[in-house]
């Protein structure tokens, strides 16, 4: 007897229909064969549906058992397809009616005793079953739990093979999850906040210009002054994600394996910190069979990149396509996705290799072919991307010991968010989420500079030898500081505050 199972595959995050198809009654040595492309993973589902099988008070086909995931072609990976191919086993073997199996899509671990554990990817599962038009999923209690966010589908948590099975057969009641929105409040009692950053001012009016418009920072200084702390505090000043994008985040978070019992509990934006060790595959994403990587889990968030210089120049050369598009494309052999990427990178370096150049208090050992080489490891094009370069100097003593605060994060993420109201009125007919994500057309029609501004950046676009992607960088900047300035049109000294921002291309340190 034939039967067959609908369940997914996931491909970066998205997930694509499966078939479990289970052919039982074939003539010849009893024995189980699995067949449509499966992994090491997918392959030991015999021995785990064997077991709980056998722990749910089931019995094994004592005949040829054939079970193919269909599209053949397509390279299965995972064990979310050990529950489809227990029941599906059950009708072939017609211990369980199959009427109501076409209504629902499934995924699943099996633990040797029956009981179900969580798969990833739940979320786009459940898009999968909505889409192609099924009534229900039947996923372990914590997938579904996350899967019961996407409206429009039933979402039955199961928690063992004999549960699953006695549901389906009728004998057994389930109640499906109530579609529950997401936690609006971040998390409870934040250990970091602005007001712990001593002196810096400089620093604290570059961070918020660049979480304002979205645009990439670059903070350059010796040892211990503050940049790391800065850059750990940049997301409780980042205004909090809309539902679509929350459910975005989510969405990527879940295809790594990540749920809402995991990384992913608050409406809040990620925040990723690599180590500068980090492959190429690791932060741009990959493997055998393509997944997310930093970049795209930092998606409407925050990537930290501390000691920029340290990472290896194939690294970072990658960064240059995803800072442009917000997007990036991952060919393997196993195939090829394309990942969101639209994320706000903070990095970090030293002015030099020993980090002291420029620091009053103590003397740099680099000899200038040195520092050269130091600071070429990060290639033009890469500083090109990045829109603010800004200076950290040594903290005085005055300022180390002084016992007064500095401005809250809630005080600068009101201004943020109030800028990035106005961005949004703005941009409320087109896909453009923030100034630095503008086109060339939303440039032109809302950077306009007068003749005499026109001029002014002229002169310094000569004078510092800037490209034209420089140019257009610095007029978003100069947008959202006008934006946070509250004025309609870009003024002097918005235009000549973006233009300061370009210390590297001024080869300026202190």
């Amino acid at each position: 007897m034939l039967a067959t199972i609908c369940s997914a595959a996931l491909v970066g995050i998205d997930a694509v229909p499966v078939s479990v198809e289970v052919n039982t009654g074939e003539t010849g040595e009893p024995k189980l064969i699995l067949v449509g492309l499966p992994d090491a993973a997918v392959k030991e589902s015999d021995d785990r549906v064997f077991s709980a099988l056998s722990n749910s008070g089931f019995r094994m086909p004592r005949t040829r058992t054939t079970i193919n995931l269909a599209p053949g072609g397509l390279r299965k990976e995972g064990a979310l397809y050990d529950l489809p191919i227990a029941l599906g086993i059950l009708v072939a073997d017609g211990k369980l009616q199959n009427e109501r199996l076409d209504e629902f899509l499934i995924a699943g671990e099996l633990s040797l005793s029956g009981a179900t554990r969580a798969v990833r990817g739940g979320l786009a599962l459940a898009v999968l079953a909505r889409a192609s038009g099924k009534r229900a999923l039947l996923l372990p209690p914590i997938t579904a739990a996350e899967a019961a966010l996407v409206e429009g589908v039933a979402v039955y948590a199961v928690r063992s093979l004999d549960e699953a099975a006695r549901f389906l057969a009728g004998h057994a009641k389930l109640q499906p999850l109530a579609p529950r929105p997401p936690p609006r409040t971040a998390a409870p009692d934040a250990p970091l906040d602005f007001s712990e950053i001593k002196g810096q001012q400089a620093v604290r009016r570059a961070v918020e210009v660049a979480v304002a418009g979205n645009h990439n920072l670059l903070m350059i200084g010796p040892p211990g002054s503050g940049k790391s702390m800065i850059a750990k505090r940049v997301p409780t000043i980042m205004p909090q994600p809309t539902l679509d994008e929350y459910l975005e985040i989510l969405r990527i978070h879940s295809a790594a394996g990540a749920t809402l019992n995991g990384e992913v509990r608050f409406l809040e934006r990620p925040a990723r910190a690599p180590h500068h060790t980090i492959s190429d595959v690791g932060l741009l994403g990959g493997g055998a069979v393509p997944g997310p990587g930093e970049i795209s889990l930092a998606h409407h968030g925050v990537l930290f990149l501390d000691e920029l210089p340290e990472f290896k120049r194939s690294a970072l050369e990658v960064l240059r396509q995803p800072l442009e598009d917000g997007v990036v494309s991952i060919s393997r052999s196993a195939g090829k996705i394309s990942l969101p990427c639209s994320f706000l990178l903070v990095a970090a370096m030293n002015p030099c290799p020993c980090g002291y150049l420029g620091d009053p208090k103590r003397e740099c050992r680099c000899a200038p072919g040195q520092i050269q080489r130091y600071r070429n490891r990060i290639s033009g094009p890469l500083l090109d991307r990045i829109d603010i370069h800004i200076e950290a100097p040594a903290l005085s003593l005055t300022e180390l010991r002084t016992d007064r605060s500095g401005e809250p994060s809630a005080a600068m993420r009101a201004r943020v968010e109030a800028a990035r109201a106005v961005q949004r009125a703005r941009f409320r007919e087109a896909h453009t989420t923030a100034n630095a994500r503008m086109t060339q057309a939303q440039i032109k029609r809302h950077c306009h500079l007068d003749s005499s501004l026109g001029d002014l950046l002229q002169q310094a676009m000569e004078q510092l030898s800037l490209s034209a992607r420089a140019y257009d960088r610095i007029l978003k900047v100069a947008r959202t500081i006008a934006d946070l300035a509250g004025a309609e049109t870009i003024a002097a000294p918005h235009l000549l505050e973006a233009i300061q921002y370009r210390s590297l291309d001024r080869n300026v340190f202190y």
